[in-house]
């Protein structure tokens, strides 16, 4: 997949509407390029500016029907007559009214009236965005910062001194630490960590001349994840993780073996 399909796929991942197989892909692409995160802080960013307040507009025709479909979760057509522009603003709602969320999150008796326009086109909005990227999300990530992590991984690979190191896990799954002395940061990259409890973290170390020390920990999502270490590596550390109680060691040393070590070279 290149970055082109995952831009165009990153608005229906926030939106769960891929199918199993497109998931999957983009999962999978998701944990090899960690640079393209981006792309889905932003869609699902403007996801829920389109959420939250848009013009009141009628959708355009034929949108409606389909998605009255969707939401009555009934999986039968709902009749409803095609809209003119001369009378779109003013027909009413088919009978058939979708259920309305309260303010205890559940569902509840349909508003007054049904919904109104603006509801409608925010759900229209939402389909546009499973074309692809358009201006809105790339407004919004103009205005966003991506996570640390992923901008530390940027400057150390535009950095002319960057380095690398990627070891195989014993799973079969990855872990690369990327660093540059002139950037002054360390970020590891993993892909297939083994799954751990809620009650525990994975924790990151610097082990320096056989000493732990802590550079923070970190979560998984589906035993992909960039980690942006704390802390000042030095030449020659190792880079390890473990797996420990949640927020950390509470003795500030490893109570594990590493499940991850990454050697470091002398400069």
């Amino acid at each position: 997949m290149n970055e082109q399909d995952f831009a165009e796929l990153a608005a229906g991942y926030v939106l769960h509407a891929l199918s199993p197989e497109d998931t999957d892909a983009f999962r999978a692409a998701r944990r090899q390029h960690p640079e393209w995160e981006h792309y889905v802080t932003a869609d699902a960013a403007t996801a829920a500016l389109l959420a939250e307040a848009v013009v009141e507009v009628q959708p355009p025709q034929g949108v409606r029907a389909a998605l009255l479909v969707q939401i009555a979760g009934s999986g039968r057509p709902v009749e409803v007559a095609p809209l003119s522009p001369d009378t779109a603003a003013d027909s009413p709602l088919p009978p058939a009214e979708p259920p309305r969320r309260t303010s205890s999150g559940g569902t509840g008796a349909p508003a007054p009236g049904g919904w109104r326009p603006r509801a409608w086109f925010t759900l229209a909005a939402s389909l546009v965005l499973l074309v692809g990227v358009g201006w809105g999300a790339v407004f919004v990530g103009q205005q966003l910062n991506p996570p640390a992590s992923v901008v530390a991984l940027n400057e150390i690979e535009a950095a002319p001194d960057a380095q690398a190191e990627t070891v195989t896990l014993p799973e079969g799954g990855e872990a690369t630490a990327h660093w540059a002395e002139s950037v002054g940061k360390v970020v590891l990259v993993t892909d297939g960590l083994p799954e751990i409890a809620e009650d525990k973290s994975y924790e990151l170390w610097f082990v320096r001349d056989g000493e732990p020390i802590s550079a923070g920990v970190f979560a998984a999502d589906d035993g992909s994840a960039t980690a942006l270490l704390s802390g000042a590596m030095e030449p020659g550390d190792v880079i390890a993780v473990t797996v420990e109680v949640a927020g950390g060691s509470p003795t500030g040393l490893p109570t594990t073996d590493p499940i991850v070590a990454i050697p470091t070279q002398d400069s």
